[in-house]
Parts: C-alpha cells; sequence; structure tokens
C-alpha cells in the first residue's frame, strides 16, 4: 500500500522491531490478557475517568450517557482483541454541539484521558485550536500551518473549536478548504493515531456537515450539549465558589438565584461561562468594598464570604456603571 498523502513528519510509521542482542535476559512472563470488563477497567481505570466527569461537571445527563456507551464500546474492543476476534479499531471522532459554556472543552479533554487509559492514543493530550491556528493568510501559509497543529496533536486529541469558520464559500481567496483537505486524509489515514473533535453551534455546524460531506461521512459520533437549567447553573456556582475558598454570605444565594433568572434572558449568555464572569465580578466588589475599610482588622470569614450587596451591585439589576 501506498503511503497517505499527508503523513505528518515526525509520527510513527510501522517498523520491524530490532533484534535484541544475545544477552539481553529473557523477559518477565507476560500477564494474560484481560477476558472481563471488570479486568479490563482495573488495568485502565477509566471508571475514575468517569467518575470525575460525574462529580465535576454539574448535569449534561445525555452527554454523560453517551461518554460512558464509547466508554463501553472501547473496553468491549478490547476484549475481542484479546480474545483475537478481528475487527476494525472502532471510529473516534466526534462532534460536540451546543452553545458556549456548556462543557464541551471539558468533556473533550476527558476523552482524551479516557482514549489514553485504554490504549487507543498514545499521548491523552488534548490540542484546542480554531480556524486562526489552522488557515493562513496568503497563498503557501495553511499548508504548513495545519500540518504543525496535526503534528502537535498526534497521539492525542485535536478539538476544532467553531469549526464552521473553516468553510467560507463566499470568499473565493480563502483558503479554509485547503485546511479541510488536509485534515479529511490526515482523519483518515491516521486515525490510529489522532482523534479530531469538531464543535460548535448546532445549527452551523449542520450547516457546515452539509457543506462538506467528507467530514460528516468520517464522524462517528454526534454528542449534543444542552444548555443548563437555573438550578443547575446555581450549583455550578456554588462549586466555582467552592474550588477557590470562597462562599456565599446571607442573602447573597437569594441575590445571584435573580441575577441568573435575568441574565439568562439577556443576549449572549454562555452558561456556565457567564455564571465564572459575574462571581469574578463580584469577588471584584467584594475585594474594593473590603479594600476601603483600611482599618478594620479582616477575618477569614470576611475574605472568603461574597455578600448579597457584592450581588446586586450588577448593572443587571440597573446599577449604572457597575460590572456586570
Amino acid at each position: 500500500m501506498n503511503a497517505p498523502l499527508y503523513r505528518i513528519p515526525g509520527t510513527p510509521a510501522a517498523s520491524a522491531p530490532a533484534e535484541a542482542p544475545a544477552t539481553t535476559p529473557a523477559a518477565p512472563a507476560v500477564a494474560a490478557a484481560a477476558r472481563s470488563v471488570a479486568e479490563v477497567l482495573a488495568e485502565s481505570q477509566v471508571e475514575q475517568v468517569l467518575a470525575e466527569l460525574d462529580r465535576d461537571l454539574i448535569g449534561l445527563a445525555p452527554v454523560k450517557a453517551r461518554i460512558r456507551d464509547i466508554a463501553a464500546l472501547l473496553v468491549i474492543d478490547k476484549l475481542r482483541a484479546n480474545l483475537g476476534l478481528v475487527s476494525q479499531a472502532p471510529p473516534l471522532h466526534m462532534s460536540f454541539t451546543g452553545n458556549p459554556g456548556t462543557g464541551k472543552t471539558t468533556v473533550a479533554m476527558r476523552m482524551a484521558e479516557i482514549l489514553h487509559r485504554l490504549g487507543y492514543v498514545r499521548k491523552g493530550h488534548l490540542v484546542a485550536v480554531t480556524r486562526d491556528d489552522l488557515v493562513g493568510q496568503y497563498i503557501g501559509h495553511t499548508a504548513p500551518k495545519t500540518k504543525e497543529v496535526l503534528k502537535k496533536a498526534m497521539g492525542g486529541v485535536l478539538f476544532i473549536d467553531e469549526a464552521y469558520y473553516l468553510y467560507r464559500p463566499e470568499n473565493e481567496r480563502d483558503y479554509g478548504q485547503e485546511a479541510i483537505e488536509i485534515l479529511l486524509q490526515v482523519m483518515e489515514n491516521q486515525r490510529d493515531d489522532l482523534v479530531v473533535i469538531l464543535a460548535g453551534y448546532k445549527d452551523r455546524m449542520d450547516t457546515f456537515f452539509q457543506s462538506n460531506p467528507g467530514l460528516s461521512s468520517r464522524i462517528a459520533h454526534h454528542l449534543d450539549f444542552p444548555d443548563y437549567g437555573a438550578g443547575e447553573l446555581m450549583q455550578i456556582g456554588r462549586q466555582m465558589l467552592a474550588q477557590q475558598a470562597y462562599r456565599f454570605g446571607e442573602g447573597a444565594e437569594d441575590a445571584f438565584a435573580r441575577y441568573l433568572e435575568r441574565r439568562i434572558a439577556q443576549p449572549h449568555f454562555a452558561n456556565a461561562r457567564s455564571v465564572r464572569n459575574a462571581l469574578d465580578r463580584a469577588r471584584l466588589r467584594q475585594a474594593s468594598r473590603l479594600f476601603a475599610d483600611r482599618a478594620r482588622q479582616l477575618t477569614a470569614d470576611d475574605l472568603s464570604t461574597i455578600a448579597a450587596a457584592d450581588i446586586l451591585a450588577s448593572r443587571v439589576f440597573g446599577g449604572e456603571g457597575a460590572l456586570a
């Protein structure tokens, strides 16, 4: 078979193992290959990653269920291989669709770890890029940019956010199509060493796949990330504060619930990302409030408490000149 047109330089190619010198001691006996799901899970510790996904991400029940399904497929594929049942490696390229702040990048990182622990990628790292990292500004610029990114991602997962921006048919001088063509060949020819996850808004991704059937045919798993409900966003807020050793003071949680109700209805709401931004601004207000009282002896409780006033000062409540 001919070598693929786009074999990324520096990536492994099949080669015969070197002959061991005569003085090499005999290798220890290899443990019998796993024959049960429990044995594969014990060896790979994949369940630990799934448990972290459940613990660290609020909500996303359908996404978590699909990740578990994919993990189950990979475990069973390992058991089939151990019994000599010949089959192609399962297709693993994916599409993550949903609004900003719904956990797509976080889930992609966990997916990379699962794939690595089960031996489907060598390194298990995640390389996250956008169009600007792949597409050049002039003739001859796109191919080396794209190949360099692919080389960095080999052995792991390449996460392309807002992937639909690669395709701009209205601009005949755009070079995004060149990046797509290189990507297509690598997704096919080096799928045993790279998993690609394309991400973005669902409606735009649907249009993108319709315009690029070659890409669509290589995507095995489509995961749709739902928006968070108000209760889930509150849980996310509490979790974010706890991770930084903060907490809501008296009345602050109720104020934040009111904030979320108003902010969700406004344009450009970005789910967990907007929650994080809101809490960062509340911390700024808390710091300014404490800074103004310079003579006061501050306690650990003072320094770790977000007051209701720190939330209500947001311009979401109509405060002129306040931080959102």
